[in-house]
């Protein structure tokens, strides 16, 4: 048995998430007021990990933040939330990253400062708590420059430590979408894309097709796509589930929330459409509050929402 059910991999940075009517900002010294400001835990892979530990995963994080007060609110808020933060690197020569996002209730925009977003190196993962987990996970890819030509190695190196493998891209900020990820997803279990990333990273603008040519890199593609909710194929089973009905208030991290949830059902042994309907529902749940972790479910009330009961 080993210690972690979850070692997360990836980006550290706050929100700062301003939300009203009208978040157009207006060049020329114009000043718009909001009607909220709210700092809370940021960063795909940082939501994520809290999710994941919000359902009982056993969770481990490692990643760069620097030794200022976004860096240490970062790492306070996540170890509250029962993430293991011990593996993280504090460097007092680089700034904690940060996110403003300008978010209405179906749609946001990100301003994204990297800071040591992009700093951390293959060299500085900890091995000894690879060998202490049984799952890897890695969040905003085309975000992690200095590590990501490395990982197609870790990930070879975690299946050598008898780890299963699974990845988030998000969004690819620079618009190439050619970051080498056919060679990283011959060595991943489980990809995560929402339907956007699917088609851009496949080059198919037809949803069968980009599934098609993804799925000749990874054996379980699960789809998030919105309302509309998410499917997922695994071999020629291909499964899908309706997003959950709920009052939304902000969708900021709900994508993380569902990657959360479908690899707790995957970590668990669910059938691959028990893990899918459990991650829409994590998803949906997640935008009950503003930020990405305030309206995280724990495992028992995302099981009520599915129908499940407690």
């Amino acid at each position: 048995m080993r210690e972690f059910d979850l070692l997360v991999v990836g980006e550290i940075n706050p929100d700062l998430i301003l939300t009203g009517a009208d978040l157009q900002p207006v060049f020329g010294q114009a000043e718009k007021l909001v009607e909220e400001a709210t700092l809370t835990i940021g960063s795909s892979s940082a939501i994520m990990a809290c999710g994941a530990a919000r359902l009982g995963l056993h969770t481990a994080f490692l990643g760069v933040v620097g030794d200022d007060e976004m860096g240490h609110f970062m790492l306070g808020a996540m170890a509250a939330r029962g993430v293991d933060v011990s593996a993280c690197i504090v460097d007092p020569m680089l700034s904690t990253g940060l996110s403003v996002i300008l978010s209405q209730p179906h749609d946001r925009a990100i301003l994204t400062h990297l800071g040591a977003i992009a700093a951390l190196c293959a060299e500085q993962i900890d091995r000894n708590v690879m060998r202490r987990a049984r799952h890897l996970h890695v969040g905003s890819y085309f975000l992690l420059d200095a590590l990501r030509p490395d990982l197609p190695a870790l990930y070879s190196e975690a299946h050598g430590r008898d780890m299963t493998t699974s990845l988030d891209t998000n969004w690819d900020p620079s618009g190439a979408w050619n970051g080498g990820l056919p060679q990283l997803l011959r060595e991943c279990d489980v990809f995560l894309p929402n339907e956007a990333e699917a088609f851009a990273i496949s080059r198919r603008w037809d949803l069968q097709q980009a599934l098609d040519v993804l799925l000749g890199w990874v054996p379980t593609l699960v789809v998030k796509r919105g309302k509309e909710g998410a499917l997922a194929r695994q071999g020629g089973q291909t499964i899908r589930a309706p997003s959950l009905p709920v009052r939304v208030v902000d969708t900021t991290g709900a994508g993380d929330s569902f990657d959360a949830g479908f690899l707790y059902g995957y970590l668990h042994g669910w059938p691959l459409e028990r893990s899918l309907r459990l991650a829409c529902a994590c998803g949906a749940l997640s935008t009950r509050c503003a930020g990405g972790t305030d309206g995280q479910p724990t495992l028992s009330e995302a099981l009520e929402a599915m129908g499940e009961g407690r």
